[in-house]
């Protein structure tokens, strides 16, 4: 019995500090609910990807995720073990001999979580019934040609069920269940209609209407209170789908979101204001050299410079050293995503760039998949006719070097027209006339033949990403940008923005560029866009370095032991809620990290053209007059004050906890 235990929240040094008084996790039970469990599908999987390793450290045996189940995702990404809880495999087992397929293993990432898959379509047959149990539950009737909304409820009803039977055999153990978007919704409907002894948590990654308004162009954020919800809802024939989601939020012990600006957009839309904000977070892996991500970057911009000398090859009248590599990322959603206003703010700049007779060359490269066929013949071939020269040249060098180094031996000082022969000439005009290039767009893959990188190589190795969204609840692109070290152009109406706006005193002297697209015109903010990136345009080598370096300090704002803990203040309410009289929370602080900001860098303007000589190597390096002082080891200690230590976890299960491996079937 837990009766009366008391969790804590204090504040200290302006950031919220949880301390949970003899919490013991060993006498409870974490299920995460998602779609994209083992299954990318969009955001969501990185969120819970990235945060199952902290959540693993805290929770150790007691901590599992539930997802549907694909075998190729399963013959990749799970390796199959049995439960060793007993509440957990008594569940598995009874759902399997009532005619069910779950899969349990271990998900092979960062943490090893263990993993409950149900097999959605080996249930089907079950689907009328559930139609039924949902419209009791709810009434909300689901159309038979909708299969997603289909599957999903299948997917709802044997988490009901498995939830159901965990808690019937749970032995004492208390039970919480998070909930991640409407696609989970469905077992937390259920689970609260059958009144399940379960903490419940939901999570709305986004809205489903909010997505819908925002990509028919509407002024969205600035009409939250005039929408006629229903209808709109009705009009896009996604009314059911919104009362799934409506429902969940309201039948949740706790209602949390991402950002500050998906939760004025949820109270509008969902009728019910987050009891709290969860940020999402990466896993933040530090270099043991503090600049060996600059290494990295000059490594993969020269990968990135060989794709362009083959893809631009016959028209290349450009100064590659001189190039500047841009990107933009995500869904093919051209007016949520920004890539309207990019376009625009890209031609405005060019404009300027010509304008001041700017010897820098842009190159923006638009990664949003779109269905394809297949591989552009032409721009292959392109890349075949780079690889081909660059042979051609090594090949022609040898046979110089060689004829050089004979005839200086000889005494000679030799006639370089005749160390080139006939045959020579031959082979590099062939070469030459091969074939010109047009554009096509491809996914980042390393093994594809047009740029073999992965995303995270691909975007270590540019200058700046640009993610001018309208509808970006958070914003997984400039995150990853800034972990990385890499620049980037946020909104303020990206999570992700408001965020770093909140934290950040001067963001963009910190590489993070934040466009005002709630409060100005969309001719303003294109305006302030094209403002930034002619400004970037105009940094030096230098600057561009010192400003990767404030960027990559910012990545202990977003690592998960650190956002971390918004989870936890989340679990811990909603235990306080389902079970008042085991649990109560006294919150001596609101869950905020209002006030804390990082400083403004002394040396100013953002990027300063020189530095002493404590300033990071890299072969990007260029010597400039040092005509402000700059000294990156002080304002780097600075910052490390300014944030406080990641926090202690809670309190682990007793028995040393098992490395990846070592767990046998």
């Amino acid at each position: 019995m837990l009766r009366g235990r008391s969790l804590s929240v204090t504040s200290l040094g302006g950031l919220p500090q949880w301390e949970v008084e003899e919490l013991p996790v060993e006498e409870l039970l974490l299920f995460e609910v998602a779609w994209e469990v083992t299954n990318k599908v969009g955001g969501i999987y990185t969120v819970i990807q990235t945060k199952a390793k902290t959540t693993a450290d805290e929770w150790g045996e007691n901590y599992f995720l539930i997802g549907p189940y694909f075998e190729h995702n399963m013959k990749t990404q799970v390796e199959q073990c049995e439960p060793v809880n007993d509440a957990v495999r008594r569940a598995v087992d009874a759902m399997n001999k009532h005619g069910c397929q779950v899969h349990f293993g271990r998900w092979l990432i960062e943490g090893s979580p263990y993993v409950v898959l149900f097999d959605i379509g080996y249930s089907a047959w079950n689907l009328d019934r559930w139609k039924g149990d949902l419209w009791e539950a709810c009434s909300v009737g689901i159309p038979y040609h909708d299969r997603e909304a289909n599957d999903m409820l299948i997917f709802g009803s044997l988490t009901a069920w498995f939830l159901k039977e965990v808690t019937d055999h749970a032995d004492g153990k208390y039970v919480v269940a998070q909930f991640h978007e409407w696609q989970a919704g469905i077992g937390l409907i259920l689970s609260r209609a059958r009144k399940l002894p379960i903490a419940t948590i939901f999570t709305t990654h986004a809205t489903l209407l909010g997505r819908y308004l925002c990509a028919a162009n509407i002024d969205f954020y600035n009409h939250l209170d005039k929408f006629n919800i229903d209808k709109e809802a009705g009009e896009r024939q996604i009314y059911h789908r919104y009362c799934m989601e409506r429902a969940s939020v309201h039948c949740a012990h706790v209602f949390t979101t991402v950002s500050e600006i998906t939760a004025i957009e949820a109270e509008h839309m969902l009728k019910r204001k987050p009891d709290v904000v969860t940020p999402n977070g990466l896993n933040v892996k530090k270099f043991s050299a503090v600049h060996e991500f600059q290494n990295l970057h000059a490594m993969y911009k020269a990968r990135i410079q060989d794709f362009v000398r083959g893809h631009f090859y016959g028209h290349l009248d450009f100064d590659l050293e001189k190039t500047l590599f841009l990107f933009i990322a995500g869904r093919y959603e051209f007016s949520n995503k920004g890539a309207d206003i990019f376009l625009e703010s890209l031609s405005r700049l060019n404009f300027l760039l010509r304008m001041h007779k700017s010897d820098i060359t842009v190159m923006v490269f638009f990664i949003m998949p779109a269905k394809t066929n297949n591989f552009n013949v032409e721009t292959l071939k392109g890349q075949a006719v780079r690889k081909q020269l660059w042979d051609v040249a090594h090949s022609v060098k040898e046979k110089f070097g060689k004829k050089l180094y004979d005839a200086l031996l000889r005494g000679e000082i030799p006639d370089l027209n005749d160390i080139l022969d006939r045959d020579d000439l031959t082979i590099m005009k062939r070469a030459i006339f091969s074939t010109q290039v047009i554009l096509h767009p491809e996914f980042l893959s390393s093994t594809s033949p047009l740029l073999p990188m992965d995303y995270e190589e691909f975007v270590r190795g540019c200058h700046l990403g640009v993610f001018p969204s309208y509808y970006e609840p958070w914003g997984y692109t400039p995150a990853e940008c800034t972990v990385m070290g890499i620049p980037s152009v946020t909104t303020n109406l990206s999570g992700f923005g408001c965020f770093m706006q909140e934290h950040v005193a001067d963001p963009t002297a910190y590489g993070i560029y934040i466009v005002d697209r709630r409060f100005r015109s969309p001719d303003d903010s294109c305006n302030q866009l094209t403002k930034f990136l002619y400004g970037f345009c105009k940094q030096s080598r230098r600057q561009r370095i010192i400003q990767r370096n404030r960027t990559e300090r910012l990545s202990d704002l977003l690592d998960w032991r650190y956002l971390g803990r918004y989870y936890q203040h989340a679990r811990h309410l909603t235990l306080s809620r389902a079970f008042p009289d085991k649990f109560h929370v006294e919150l001596t602080s609101p869950p905020t990290t209002e006030g804390f900001k990082y400083p403004r860098p002394s040396s100013v303007p953002p990027s300063p053209s020189g530095s002493q000589a404590s300033s990071p190597q890299s072969s990007d390096v260029e010597d400039e007059v040092e005509d402000e002082r700059y000294d990156e080891e002080e304002e780097a200690e600075r910052d490390r004050l300014n944030i406080k230590s990641p926090f202690s976890l809670s309190h682990v299960p007793h028995g040393k906890k098992k490395l990846h491996g070592e767990y046998k079937n």
